[in-house]
């Protein structure tokens, strides 16, 4: 196991200075200038433009500002912000608590509705609860994320009135009577994410088990005396998890950086909103710090997929 996480840590180290340096030089050849916001005031001169240009250190090439904001990374610092000139890092952890609170709580949802109908849905092939069930996923990956959001706006906020139709970011819990609305106004986007993520979990989770049903080792097990039940559960669920587990740990990182289309359908004041935000004004340290931390997730979180596949299958050995 030792060697092998060394090796992986060797393959990792390039990998990230490879994707760091491509999104680096994506956004340097990108087009939008940080400076666009002070063109358009005519209180701002060229000279004093070119001197805040400076400060920035926009005007230095571009191998040099990639090895100044890599040596910055090694020291944990991934700059500071172009628009608001804060901490980049302080940004991002600003934002993190309303995405975990969205986006981790739809995620964990779905993957505890996503394991047990996706097994049902396998077990009960081609019955009416199979039929159900694919049904509602298909349905549940066809409808993009702001198409739900806008319907689930229409009924529950318009119509019916039971739930708020926004994500107040003004809001704060101090007591029972606030936490309450804390929970009312997450409803809305947590069934949304919970709704697509969820239906693409079973049809994986479906799609596994029934690789597993016809195998020989599992009528071996019911020939010795478990139940179908007993056997699917003791047997071919921990076989059939193995591509369900790559899945779910390439999905993790966006719980970290957010949904773009939801939260700005619903207005949360995320990650993902602050991404597009800082897309739009052309703030390339925010965007950098970003996408760079996604990357490093989806890195990470491949390499603790490997390592439980060991667990999962006790034929897979690291060598």
């Amino acid at each position: 196991m030792l060697f092998f996480l060394i090796k992986r840590l060797l393959v990792i180290i390039p990998t990230l200075v490879a994707i760091s340096l491509v999104i680096f030089i994506i956004l340097a050849l990108a087009p939008g200038d940080p400076m666009g916001e002070f063109a358009a005031n005519p209180a701002i001169t060229a000279e004093v433009r070119e001197n805040i240009r400076r400060s920035l250190g926009l005007d230095q090439p571009l191998p040099i500002r990639y090895f100044k904001w890599v040596w910055a990374f090694l020291h944990g610092d991934l700059g500071y912000s172009f628009t608001s000139q804060s901490p980049v890092m302080g940004l991002i952890m600003q934002r993190l608590p309303a995405t975990l609170a969205v986006v981790g709580v739809a995620y964990i949802l779905a993957v505890i509705i996503a394991f047990p109908l996706g097994m049902s849905s396998a077990i009960n092939r081609h019955s009416w609860v199979d039929q159900i069930i694919t049904f509602t996923s298909f349905l549940g990956i066809s409808l993009p994320t702001f198409l739900t959001g806008l319907l689930l706006i229409l009924i529950f906020s318009v119509q019916l009135k039971w739930l708020p139709s926004f994500y107040s970011s003004t809001l704060q819990v101090r007591d029972v009577q606030t936490f309450i609305e804390q929970i009312k106004q997450s409803i809305l986007p947590i069934l949304v994410l919970a709704l697509y993520q969820g239906a693409t979990l079973v049809r994986y989770i479906r799609a596994a088990v029934l690789e597993e049903l016809p195998q020989d080792y599992l009528r071996t097990a019911i020939a010795k005396g478990l139940s179908r039940g007993q056997a699917i559960r003791n047997h071919a669920l921990k076989n059939a998890l193995i591509p369900v587990v790559t899945l779910i740990a390439l999905e993790i990182p966006s719980v970290f950086t957010g949904a773009l289309v939801t939260e700005q359908v619903f207005r949360v004041p995320g990650i993902g909103a602050l991404l597009i935000e800082s897309i739009n004004r052309s703030d390339t340290p925010v965007v950098m710090g970003i996408t760079f931390t996604y990357g490093i997730l989806i890195v990470i979180f491949n390499l603790i997929a490997d390592i439980l596949y060991g667990f999962l299958d006790p034929r897979i050995k690291y060598d």
